[in-house]
Formats: C-alpha cells, sequence, structure tokens
C-alpha cells in the first residue's frame, strides 16, 4: 500500500530542480478534501445544508457547504491567491507576496444534490504567478490558458472518496482509508479505454442543442454492430462524476451551448480547464466544438465554455458533426 503522501515525495525525485513547495501544496489540499470527507458525511447532523440566502457572480443560489468548503479550502504558504467559482472576485492573500502560485477551485462542484445525498466533488487547479514575486498577486495571474497549469486534480465524494490528480505526469487516482486517515494509492497512470460505449448529456435540453450536437445523440443511438452501437446513456448532472466514469470506462461528457446559454454553462477556470488537463493527460480529449480547452485564452474570471471531453474519438466524432451540420444555414 502506498500512500498519496508517499507517492507525491517519490515523484517529486523525478525532477531534479523541484523545491518541494508544490509538494508541499498538494499535501494541503490533501488535507482540504479529508475535512471536507469529514464534514459531507455528517451534513445531516450539522446546518450545513440548505441555502444560504446569498447568490454568487452567475445569480445562482449558494449552498450552505459551498461557501463552509470555500472557507476550509484557503491556501497558505505557498499560495499568493485564490479564485473560486463561489466568490465574485479574486482573493488576494495578505503579506503573501512571495507565494509562487495562485489556486482557482471549485470548492463543491453540484452543491445543490447534496440536500438529496448524490454526490459531490472539489475541483482545483495550480498555476505559477506570473506577476513579480514580492508583490500582491492580480488578474493577470488568473487570466492564464489552461495549457499553463502545473497542476490539477478532483476529489469525488461518493460511495468512497476518491482523489484523482496530475502534475503534467500522467494521471493517479487515490482512494481515502477512514479507518487510517490516508488517501491510498488504487490506480497508477490511468488512461482512457481506445473505444468508448457511453455518453452523458442532459438530453431533457434536446430541444435547444445545435445541430451537429442532434445529429451525435441520434448517431449514439443508432444500431451499427460494428462501432458497437447503440451506446448507452449515463448522465448523473454532475461533471466530476460523469467524467470520472467515462474515464474508467470509456466515454464522452458533453456540454453544448443552447438557446439559454449560448456560450456554455460550464466555467472554463473551474471545470473546463482542470477536467481538460486530466483527459489528455490519460489520452483522452477536450474541446469546445472548434478549439482545445487549454489553448483558449481567458478573459473573465467566471467566463463560461462549452464543453466536449472524454475518449479522443467520440470527441473528434461530435465536432466532426458539429462542422458538418451548421447551425443558420
Amino acid at each position: 500500500m502506498k500512500t498519496l503522501g508517499e507517492f507525491i515525495v517519490e515523484k517529486q525525485h523525478d525532477f531534479p530542480h523541484a523545491t518541494g513547495e508544490l509538494t508541499a501544496l498538494l499535501s494541503v489540499i490533501k488535507l482540504w478534501a479529508k475535512i471536507i470527507h469529514r464534514d459531507i458525511n455528517k451534513a445531516g447532523l450539522v446546518d450545513i445544508l440548505g441555502t444560504s440566502g446569498a447568490e454568487n457572480v452567475q445569480g445562482e443560489v449558494q449552498m450552505k457547504l459551498d461557501l463552509f468548503a470555500n472557507e476550509k479550502l484557503k491556501a497558505r504558504g505557498q499560495v499568493a491567491g485564490i479564485a473560486s467559482e463561489a466568490e465574485d472576485e479574486i482573493v488576494v492573500f495578505e503579506g503573501m507576496g512571495n507565494g509562487k502560485y495562485v489556486v482557482l477551485m471549485d470548492p463543491l462542484d453540484g452543491s445543490s444534490n447534496i440536500d438529496v445525498n448524490v454526490s459531490v466533488s472539489t475541483i482545483f487547479s495550480i498555476y505559477r504567478r506570473i506577476t513579480p514575486l514580492g508583490t500582491p498577486v492580480t488578474k493577470e495571474d488568473f487570466f492564464q490558458p489552461g495549457n499553463k497549469q502545473v497542476a490539477v486534480g478532483h476529489v469525488v465524494y461518493g460511495s468512497s472518496t476518491m482523489l484523482v490528480y496530475t502534475t503534467g505526469c500522467g494521471v493517479h487516482t487515490f482512494t481515502y482509508d477512514s479507518s487510517l486517515g490516508v488517501f491510498c494509492l488504487s490506480h497508477e497512470n490511468v488512461r482512457f479505454p481506445a473505444t468508448g460505449q457511453m455518453y452523458s448529456i442532459d438530453e431533457g435540453n434536446y430541444i435547444k442543442f445545435p445541430n451537429g450536437v442532434k445529429k451525435y445523440i441520434k448517431y449514439c443511438q443508432e444500431m451499427d454492430e460494428a462501432t458497437h452501437r447503440p451506446y448507452t446513456s449515463r448522465y448523473i448532472g454532475s461533471l466530476v462524476f460523469d467524467f470520472h466514469r467515462n474515464l474508467l470506462k470509456g466515454g464522452i461528457y458533453l456540454y453544448p451551448s443552447t438557446a439559454t446559454h449560448p456560450n456554455g454553462k460550464l466555467r472554463l477556470a473551474y471545470e473546463c480547464n482542470p477536467i481538460a488537463f486530466l483527459a489528455e493527460q490519460a489520452g483522452g480529449n477536450a474541446r469546445n466544438g472548434k478549439n482545445r480547452i487549454l489553448d483558449i485564452q481567458p478573459h473573465e474570471l467566471h467566463q463560461r465554455s462549452v464543453f466536449f471531453t472524454g475518449t479522443e474519438s467520440m470527441v473528434n466524432d461530435v465536432e466532426r458533426l458539429i462542422r458538418d451540420y451548421p447551425d443558420n444555414v
């Protein structure tokens, strides 16, 4: 049995110029995950359920546990500032001008599921700041394309709590053993299967989808033995859990534009970029229908994006159909 701490230190030795600061930051994230695991598992016993009465910058009602987790996830030491899906603006840590990193996070993705005992997750993304050390961080540090990420990951709080991360050298997963209080290595160098047979999309919005996406859904539902269709539809409504299942089993997650969300609904910084980095490191793909997600230059803190990710051949198929069946022609 190899613990997360042991694994991180072991991998640090692969980088001769490593200073240990990123390793220390990942250890902080490990502690965050343990705290949220503990509090989610007693969510029905303490006053952290329901809505807070506040709205976030997107106008969405925030859950109490969203705000609770956001406070728990304040980093120290190596981090000069954070940006969170639950905060309107960046949070600059006073006295941390020498911190080399900034962290972007969705503290509790799918938090509206908590009241009905459906699984939730945490998503995190770490960048090396680009403004001079010794000065406060600015939005410039957070407006970096996803290809500048140095580490990303997510934590799923389900039947078991699992932490998945990459520093650009493969995707590794760790399962939490609550009896020992440690994350243990459960899958090393996870890779998408070469082919997939599952698609994940909210088909209730079918009428609002672009023509190419509608064509892809019909393609998934057609009978064809050569390509093992029809594919299976699996949709939890939680980005991380749908992605995590497809990562292990093979499949595609789709969140296209709709009439009500022409630019998509998922946040580029907090959701799309970290998941895209994981997908590519696992041999998959992540696109917005035209471009690679990780190459998009952010221009807003809470910028949204169309998002297709999963098994590479499946992402290629949906993008081909979007090109072949454009709207308004």
